[in-house]
């Protein structure tokens, strides 16, 4: 690994090369926050790809890639006088420290959960009004829905056990069979988002990541479909004109892999 002094001389040399780009390459001149920032959501998607994927060499490349990114709109920031990369670093740090009391104060915790319930806690002393004002507007729903429940379960809103979330699940299971019998889309919509919430909820007092237990479920399916494909394209046919349970031999095929 290399030493603190290379890792400042390695950060020092992006800060120089985005001054140059910034200053001769025509594209880097163009961009904005704005422009950067559909870009900026792409690459964290590729290092979320590369993390589940377990490819460490991917890791670090997408990684650069995320820096790059944050130290261009520290280079904005910079432009317009209102912030650079000592500032958002200097930002940081007082927040973490100022956070952290257990680390950097007098303060005395139990164990992981209480430091999470002091997070939340000083959140709301630094000017808060609510818990759920960090949680991104624009956050994918399933992201979003355990972000609301860590959040809320911080301050001490939350079940006691999973079997309580389970009762919660199977009650909400019932309301949307109900409202599938009644044939009414909008409340079933809304029922299976009460499903969908709950089982997130549950996934949280088991210990798993329901992003990353869908994912794997995702990756997982795709993977025996291309097999399906695959075995379909060797005997010259085409899914759509397959029976069933002739694409049914290949899935199993596949399930065995």
């Amino acid at each position: 690994m290399n030493s603190r002094e290379a890792q400042l001389k390695a950060f020092d040399r992006l800060l120089t090369i985005m001054d140059e780009l910034r200053e001769q390459c025509p594209w880097d001149r163009k961009q904005t926050m704005e422009s950067l920032r559909h870009l900026t959501i792409e690459e964290t998607y590729e290092l979320g790809d590369a993390i589940l994927d377990k490819d460490l060499e991917e890791v670090r490349k997408e990684l650069g890639d995320l820096l790059l990114h944050l130290v261009f709109y520290a280079k904005i920031g910079s432009e317009s006088n209102d912030f650079d990369i000592a500032d958002v670093a200097n930002g940081i740090c007082d927040k973490l420290i100022d956070r952290h009391p257990h680390i950097y104060g007098d303060v005395e915790v139990a164990d992981e959960e209480e430091v999470k319930r002091n997070w939340e806690n000083l959140k709301l002393k630094e000017g808060k009004k609510s818990v759920l004002e960090g949680v991104p507007r624009s956050l994918p729903a399933v992201v979003k829905a355990s972000r609301i429940q860590e959040k809320v379960a911080g301050v001490g809103f939350d079940w006691e056990k999973p079997e309580q979330v389970f009762e919660k699940l199977q009650e909400e299971l019932g309301e949307l069979q109900h409202e599938i019998n009644t044939g009414d889309k909008d409340k079933m919509e809304a029922e299976f988002g009460d499903v969908m919430f709950s089982m997130i909820n549950y996934a949280r007092f088991l210990g798993i990541n329901p992003e990353n237990a869908l994912e794997r479920t995702n990756k997982k399916f795709i993977t025996r479909f291309q097999y399906l494909e695959a075995k379909a394209a060797e005997k010259n046919k085409a899914l759509k004109d397959m029976t069933l349970a002739e694409m049914d031999v290949f899935w199993n095929e596949a399930k065995l892999l």
